[in-house]
C-alpha cells in the first residue's frame, strides 16, 4: 500500500548536508532537496508521537505494544517494512502536486536555446583510449558550442517526456531554482554548555531555504499500513522546523514499457542518492562489469553511464543521542541521484521482463541488494525511475 503526503514548510527551513559547522566563521550550506533520511526521520516520528510510545524506549530498541506499527516501523536497528519510495521537491498547481527533479545527468540545456539536449552512448572513434569503464561514452552531440546553464528543474510533463525519451522543451518542461526557493543567510552564535551564555568569538553562518508559495515536498511511503499521519505537523531538517503535512494524489510519470519490452533497452536513472558496494557501479553488476543481473533474473549489459561526482551522505543518528550516546551516522559515499545508465538486454532470449523492472521501479535496489543495510534502504536511499532509450 502506497500512501503519498505533500510536506509544506511553516517558515523558512535548514536542510543541512554533510559538512560540519560551528567553529567560528564556518558557513552551514544548505541542501536542496534534502536527503530523503530526513522525510523518513520526521514522518516515522510523528508515527510513534501519534501513538504515545515512549521515544527514548524505541530508542533502545524496546518492541512498540502495537503489532502494526511495530511492524511498520520495527526498532532504530531492525526497521519495518516502513520505506521512503519517493521524496522530491514538489509544487501546488491548480489544486494539484506536481513532483519536480533536478535535470538528470544525460540532459544538457544550453543558454538562450529552447530546447533541451539528450546525451545519448557513443563509442569511441578507432585509435582513441579513454579511462572510462563501459563500452561507450556519453556523448552530447551539438552544431555547434554554447555555454551550459544549471538551475533548471523538470516539471511534471517534463518528467514525463523525458521518461519517454521524448524531445524537451526549455519553456514546456523546466522551472527554474528562483521559482521554487531562495536562500536566507543566517547569523548563529555558538553556546558554551557549561556557562550557559554564548562562547566567545563563535560567531557562523548558516544558509536557510525559503520554498515559495505553493511549493515543498512529496513523499510516497510503502508498508506504513495506513498509519502515515494524513495531516498536521512535522519537525522537519536541522532545529526541528515546523512543517504541515496533508495526504495527497500524484499523478506518476511511467515508461512506455511495451517499447522497453520490444526493443529491449532502457536507461536506469536514480531517484535518490545511490549507497552502492562497489562505488558508482550498479547492484547486481557481475564480476566482469558490464552483465547486470536485475530482481527476478533479469539480466542486461551496461552499455555506458553518466554520473557526476560522488557525495558522501551521513547524518546525526537520533537514536543514539536519545540513549545518550551521541554520534554520527556511517559516512558513505553515493552517486548523485540523476546519474543515468544505459542498459541493453539484445541477449536476452524473448521480450524483457517489464515485470522484473516495474519491481524494480517500486522496490529500488533493495531488490536487488541488501547494501549498505536496512536502515539506510527504508529512508529511501537506492530509489531508481525506469525511462526508454532513445537513439540520438
Amino acid at each position: 500500500m502506497s500512501e503519498t503526503q505533500f510536506i509544506a514548510a511553516l517558515d523558512v527551513l535548514f536542510p543541512r548536508g554533510n559538512k560540519l559547522f560551528g567553529d567560528s566563521g564556518q558557513h552551514g550550506e544548505a541542501q536542496i532537496p534534502p536527503w530523503p533520511s530526513v522525510a523518513a526521520g520526521a514522518i516515522r516520528s510523528r508515527m510513534l508521537a501519534d501513538a504515545g510510545v515512549d521515544f527514548f524506549a524505541f530508542a533502545r530498541g524496546e518492541h512498540v505494544s502495537d503489532t502494526t506499527l511495530h511492524e511498520a516501523l520495527g526498532t532504530p536497528a531492525e526497521p519495518g517494512s516502513f520505506r521512503i519510495a519517493w521524496f522530491s521537491v514538489a509544487r501546488r498547481v491548480s489544486g494539484k502536486v506536481e513532483p519536480l527533479t533536478a535535470l538528470p545527468a544525460d540532459l544538457a540545456a544550453a543558454e538562450h536555446e529552447d530546447a533541451i539536449r539528450y546525451l545519448h552512448p557513443h563509442p569511441l572513434p578507432q585509435g582513441f583510449k579513454s579511462s572510462g569503464a563501459t563500452e561507450c561514452l556519453a556523448v552530447l552531440r551539438r552544431p555547434r558550442g554554447a555555454k551550459l546553464e544549471g538551475g533548471l528543474w523538470l516539471n511534471a510533463a517534463g518528467l514525463a517526456a523525458y521518461l519517454r525519451g521524448e524531445p524537451l522543451s526549455r519553456q514546456a518542461h523546466t522551472v527554474r531554482t528562483s521559482q521554487i526557493w531562495k536562500s536566507d543567510q543566517r547569523i548563529g552564535i555558538a553556546l558554551d554548555p557549561e556557562k550557559r551564555s554564548a562562547a566567545e568569538g563563535r560567531l557562523y553562518t548558516a544558509e536557510a531555504v525559503s520554498l515559495e508559495e505553493g511549493v515543498g515536498f512529496v513523499a510516497s511511503v510503502e508498508g506504513a499500513d495506513g498509519r502515515v499521519p494524513s495531516n498536521g505537523l512535522l519537525r522537519l531538517g536541522g532545529d526541528g522546523r515546523g512543517a504541515r503535512v496533508e495526504a495527497c494524489e500524484v499523478h506518476w510519470a511511467h515508461p512506455a514499457w511495451d517499447r522497453i519490452a520490444t526493443q529491449k533497452k532502457f536507461r536506469l536513472v536514480l531517484a535518490t542518492p545511490g549507497v552502492f558496494e562497489h562505488g558508482w557501479l550498479l547492484p547486481g553488476i557481475q564480476p566482469d562489469g558490464v552483465t547486470w543481473r536485475g530482481p527476478d533474473g533479469v539480466t542486461a549489459r551496461l552499455v555506458s553511464a553518466a554520473v557526476p561526482r560522488a557525495q558522501v551522505i551521513s547524518g546525526w543518528d537520533i537514536a543514539k543521542w536519545s540513549t545518550g550516546k551521541p554520534g554520527p551516522k556511517p559516512a558513505l559515499r553515493a552517486a548523485p541521484a540523476g546519474s543515468v545508465y544505459w542498459l541493453n538486454a539484445a541477449d536476452a532470449d524473448g521480450p524483457v521482463s517489464v515485470a522484473a523492472l516495474r519491481k524494480l521501479a517500486v522496490q529500488g535496489f533493495g531488490c536487488v541488494s541488501g547494501y549498505p543495510d536496512r536502515t539506510r534502504l527504508v529512508e529511501g536511499f537506492n530509489n531508481v525511475i525506469v525511462a526508454n532509450w532513445t537513439e540520438a
